[in-house]
């Protein structure tokens, strides 16, 4: 892998290290300021619908100002948004800091994405997009243990340490990071730079493959938000202590890292992106299946497990496609509008999971879950292959001796 992608995987380590304040929000907001769950609930899911404008404005800033500058810009916001949390006042206070930390969170996502896809070689996308999944759950262990000891003297503190996390990831790669070549960007952007085949879309939302992708994204991102917010109720619903979630979650980072290496065999890498893409969605659907019918401790940690390969397929494979599917000079717009799924889903999640869980209880909750997982493997068979075969790029395969190669018609 280039040098450019490892610092971009350590810098998500780093970050998400410090990434563990977000779901200290709610209680925050309730304990140090007296307000209803309710309330709380409403102000962390207007974090969520303000990361949806956040992901489209990081795409449309990466192709006008730079990638380099907008995820310095990006690190930087959520270091000063978090600060503001901390020091805050009042309610009010609270809140419009929740809504700007949320119209930052997201503009570092699709300039880091938009890196790796110019400086890797399409054979090499997925292992270098799944090496950013594995860094985040690398990151996100080490985080639990940070706010377990930080939590007990101040949540405030949590805040204070993210924010000091992100200003040092932002100074670390505005050192690192290659300058922003702004002509270059400008001429990316003229007629010819943009042409793709006679028929292709002129922009991320009017390429049919694109909103395919973008579908069965959002439903695997809404799956994914429900296995956080779900999981710790049904574990207390199941006779175990709600904080045996930290353990499964730890788990799944352990798997996700671990199994990294799986994406390098080669009857992984020479299955076409649908195909690949049905198998972890199967896998996610067998793992999701499992938690319906687990009681014991055990049974959670073997579900968790197949689950979490399942996102190891899923992930890097999903996001290389994307980048694949964007014409020249669009690759910052493409990941924008097809990361938005993860605003969608994070708004919605904590709905869905807990009425869900409250009107039908745990067995139908994930049996539902993974009958959804199952649906989105169909989907890419039935659905995303016919799209994506008639554009072209991401329908790859590796030969024998390692090369790229075409598996249709156009390359």
């Amino acid at each position: 892998m280039p040098r450019t992608v490892w610092l971009l995987v350590a810098a998500r380590a780093i970050n998400r290290l410090g990434a563990f304040s977000l779901p200290f929000l709610t209680v925050l907001i309730s304990t140090d300021f007296g307000a209803s769950t309710t309330t709380a609930g409403l102000l962390s899911a207007a974090f969520g619908l303000a990361t949806i404008p956040s992901r489209l404005a990081g795409g449309h800033l990466a192709a006008r100002l730079g990638r380099r500058r907008t995820i310095v810009v990006g690190l930087t916001g959520c270091a000063l948004a978090q600060l503001g949390i901390a020091a805050a006042g009042s309610l009010t206070a609270v809140a419009c800091f929740a809504i700007l930390l949320g119209l930052a969170f997201e503009l570092y996502e699709p300039p880091s994405q938009g890196i790796i896809a110019d400086t890797v070689p399409p054979a090499e996308r997925v292992r270098a997009y799944s090496l950013l999944n594995a860094a985040l759950a690398v990151g996100g262990t080490g985080a639990g243990l940070i706010a377990a000891g930080l939590g007990r003297y101040d949540l405030r503190w949590l805040f204070v340490v993210d924010a000091l996390t992100c200003l040092a990831c932002a100074l670390a790669l505005w050192i690192a990071l290659p300058a922003d070549h702004t002509r270059r960007a400008a001429a990316d952007r003229t007629p010819a730079a943009r042409h793709r085949e006679p028929g292709a879309p002129a922009g991320p939302w009017r390429d049919r493959a694109l909103w395919a992708m973008f579908t069965s994204g959002t439903a695997f991102a809404l799956i994914s938000m429900q296995i956080v917010m779900a999981l710790p109720l049904t574990l207390d619903r199941r006779g175990h202590e709600a904080a045996d979630a930290g353990l499964l979650f730890t788990a799944s980072a352990v798997t996700v890292v671990v199994a990294q290496p799986a994406l390098r065999l080669r009857r992984l890498t020479t299955l076409a992106a649908p195909a690949a893409l049905a198998l972890g969605y199967a896998l996610l659907a067998i793992g999701l299946a499992g938690y319906a019918f687990a009681h014991t401790l055990p049974a959670f940690l073997i579900a968790t497990a197949v689950w979490s390969l399942g996102d190891v397929v899923i992930l890097g494979r999903a996001i290389s496609v994307v980048a694949d599917l964007a014409p020249p000079g669009a690759t910052d717009r493409y990941l924008a509008a097809y990361g938005i799924s993860w605003g969608i889903a994070t708004t919605a999640a904590p709905v869905t999971a807990t009425q869900i869980l409250e009107h039908t209880g745990v067995t139908t909750l994930w049996a539902a879950t993974a009958s959804l997982a199952l649906a989105l493997a169909a989907a890419q068979l039935l659905v995303v292959r016919p799209l994506i075969d008639r554009t072209g790029p991401p329908h790859r395969t590796l030969d024998r001796a390692g090369r790229e190669s075409a598996s249709t018609a156009g390359l």
